[in-house]
């Protein structure tokens, strides 16, 4: 059945005269794409590819428009469409036709002019659904119902007044509004909030985040053309002392999303969307705020008056209100606890049947009966304590219903478990190995001791960090800086002594070009290993991945502007740059020996690389487009992204250095020293560089990571222990982070 993207795009296209092989040619679609997306067979197109073929259609406003929100899909359900409508002229007749198609023109529509907010609103919705949607999958939310979710009024000290809430004027009055209710219902909860402002508290492991990410999905479904998308957001990495919120939601979404297309009024796109209210922040882990600043957090949330969910532990958002004040406008609610009832409905049928004609005891039974009937035991009243929360249900289920053989009467054992507490570290140090032991299905073996080790080292390192984002281009980033300098030098001068060494070796021999290769390699190792300590102590601890991908053919507006602004912004720092890595390629060629003549050398090597800096930097900024929604899709994806990028602006170097050594000292030479240059430059200074220096090869050398790490990592997200929040990993479970934190 074709789809209403597919529908619209076939009768556009014939009203152009185009067939399927021409409006290929014409926008570099292949003709299966077109084919697959007009009859409906390939779903949800990438935006970059409706908009390549709304260029070759030269749409109007309104079409092009039309197009793109037909893309999107339908926000709203749509009546089923009638017999009638289904039908279409055969396609392949149509096709053979030698001159444009002629139909009868559709009903008059009032163009309306292309909006790109609007675009990029829809297509943010389109990508927050898709997010989403799998990580619910992952965590087995809907498998095979979600555990109940409810809540209660919050104490009164932690909301707003309601005349404040209900926007009411001076002298006014309002009725506090009734907004109890479970996890079905949490939209139409929150609606009935006329500020839009929602404070969630609950203990570690209640729902909060099962109840963020259902709020999501059941407002992304019944979201209007123009509404707002709600967008989760982990908020402990917020400091409001040094960043505004507007501008610490622009870079989570630049960074999570890809949003960095310019936008009007000289902004971005991203800040575009936050200041134009398309943005609903939801704010999860309040708590998780570095300690010292929840009392700024919430000062700068109350002075913000944009519509929000906020989710935090109920102590550390009751210290911050004392401390200060409620969050202005800000309703709050206190999710409570499981009962009884649930889990005898929830647990019995999350266990496996061995045959089709099962009729076996389940396994929960003996435990829910002894709940019942024996409440007042000790071993029944912790156990019924910490089965208060989701969190340890679903840990439960992975343990016992999940895994075969395993018994989950033994959690009734007064002996191993005479508290709450030793119950719930039970459950949390048992959950590891039974995902690495038992999970089914063609996954890589892990041997289990180094995976607590693996496990344990991440969490240490977010520990560290003062975070729950597990960033790949953060990994290693808590070692000492000295360290991590000498760790690049080493790096890059063993790789440009490999280079150097097979450049010599076409003339003096393999064995002659190793040995002075080695020489120049180790003093052009020195070189960027201080280029990469001058950029942590002048620019940031940490190098951000690029926010840009390689687009080789299709561009060509703005190629020219673009060339000139990057080739002189190029001059200037490669002159200020390599005016430092010539004078320390001289010393070191001097304190070393090989390739090098000294200081002056050095100086023009340096005033040379200003040069080449120039014309890399413009010629890249022909082929660099901002980076596309769908290619951040996962950390995985931008980590690919990035890695595209950075290898063809090294593999840039080598020509064009080239060609300009070549003129004096010969075009081999210019070769070998713009590649040596451009692994330099992209093992030292780029953020997929700093991850292949320390994730992919210092880690694991040390024993501190595997050397698979991606695969690891993935892997993990798989069984359950790590899930994928935009652009980077975090733990699934915060308790979990903790507990491998101690264990340490």
């Amino acid at each position: 059945m074709t789809s209403r993207f597919g529908t619209r795009l076939r009768q556009l296209r014939l009203e152009a005269g185009l067939t399927q092989e021409g409006m290929a040619d014409r926008s570099g679609v292949s003709v299966r794409t077109i084919r697959g997306l007009e009859t409906g067979q390939r779903a949800e197109p990438r935006m970059a590819t409706v908009r390549r073929l709304a260029d070759t259609l030269d749409l109007k406003p309104g079409e092009r428009q039309e197009l793109l929100d037909a893309a999107v899909g339908p926000i709203r359900p749509e009546p089923a469409p009638t017999d009638s409508a289904l039908e279409q002229p055969a396609d392949p007749v149509v096709e053979e036709s030698a001159g444009p198609v002629v139909e009868e023109p559709a009903a008059s529509v009032v163009e309306q002019p292309f909006d790109p907010l609007a675009a990029a609103t829809n297509e943010l919705a389109q990508a927050v659904r898709a997010r989403w949607q799998r990580e619910e999958e992952l965590r087995q939310i809907q498998d095979p119902f979600p555990l109940p979710v409810r809540w209660r009024h919050a104490l009164e000290q932690t909301t707003d007044h309601w005349t404040n809430i209900c926007g009411v004027p001076p002298g006014g009055e309002a009725a506090p509004l009734d907004l109890t209710g479970q996890l079905t219902e949490v939209v139409d909860v929150y609606r009935r909030i006329p500020s839009g402002r929602l404070v969630v508290l609950g203990e570690a492991g209640s729902g909060k985040t099962i109840l963020t990410l259902r709020f999501v999905l059941d407002l992304l479904n019944l979201r209007g053309h123009s509404d707002a998308v709600p967008v989760i957001f982990s908020i402990g990495s917020w400091n409001p002392v040094t960043t505004a919120l507007r501008d610490w939601l622009t870079d989570r979404l630049a960074r999570d999303y890809g949003l960095v297309a310019p936008g009007p009024g000289g902004s971005t796109l991203e800040a575009a969307l936050v200041d134009g209210g398309r943005i609903l922040p939801v704010l999860d882990g309040f708590d998780e705020i570095a300690a010292g600043l929840h009392r700024a957090a919430l000062d700068a949330l109350s002075k913000n008056p944009m519509p929000l969910v906020l989710t935090s532990r109920p102590d550390e958002y009751t210290d911050a209100v004392r401390a200060t004040d409620v969050l202005t406008a800000a309703a709050a609610v206190h999710l409570t606890g499981l009962t009884l009832a649930d889990l005898t409905d929830y647990l019995p049928r999350t266990t496996r049947r061995t045959s089709a004609n099962d009729s076996a005891t389940p396994v929960w039974n003996p435990v829910l009966t002894e709940l019942r009937d024996h409440p007042r035991r000790a071993t029944s009243s912790n156990l019924a304590t910490v089965f208060t929360t989701p969190l340890m249900v679903a840990l439960a289920r992975a343990i016992y219903s999940d895994t075969p053989g395993r018994d989950p009467a033994e959690l009734l054992d007064a002996n191993r478990f005479d508290t709450p507490e030793s119950l719930e570290d039970h459950l949390l140090g048992d959950f590891i190995p039974t995902v690495y032991r038992t999970q089914p299905g063609p996954q890589r073996h892990w041997d289990l001791d180094r995976v607590r080790h693996w496990l344990g080292y991440l969490a240490q390192h977010l520990d560290q960090l003062g975070t729950r984002d597990l960033a790949w281009w953060e990994l290693g980033t808590a070692m000492r800086r000295s360290s991590r300098v000498l760790v690049v030098a080493l790096v890059v001068g063993l790789l440009n002594g490999l280079v150097n060494g097979l450049g010599d070796g076409l003339g003096d021999g393999l064995a002659a070009g190793l040995g002075s290769g080695l020489a120049g390699g180790l003093a052009t190792g020195v070189a960027f290993g201080l280029a990469h300590a001058l950029a942590l102590v002048f620019g940031a601890a940490v190098f951000e991945p690029s926010r840009v991908r390689i687009q080789i053919l299709g561009r060509t507006t703005g190629v020219r502007a673009s060339f000139v602004r990057r080739f002189a912004l190029g001059i200037a720092a490669g002159l200020a740059g390599g005016l430092v890595l010539g004078l320390a390629g001289g010393v070191s060629a001097e304190i070393i020996g090989g390739h090098g003549a000294g200081l002056t050398g050095g100086l023009g090597v340096g005033l040379a690389l200003g040069v080449v800096c120039g014309l890399v930097a413009g010629l890249m900024g022909r082929f660099e487009v901002p980076i596309d929604v769908h290619a951040t899709a996962s950390p995985t994806d931008l980590l690919r992204a990035n890695r595209t990028t950075v290898l063809f602006q090294s593999l840039v170097w080598a020509p064009v250095f080239g060609l300009g050594a070549g003129l004096l000292d010969g075009l081999v030479f210019g070769l070998v020293v713009g590649f040596g240059v451009g692994i330099g430059y992209g093992l030292s200074l780029t953020a997929w560089g700093q991850w292949v220096t320390l994730a992919r090869l210092w880690l694991p050398l040390t024993g501190r990571l595997p050397w698979a790490v991606t695969a690891f990592l993935d892997d993990a997200c798989r069984r359950g222990v790590l899930r994928q929040a935009g652009a980077v990993y975090q733990f699934r479970h915060a308790r979990l982070q903790d507990q491998l934190t101690r264990s340490r």
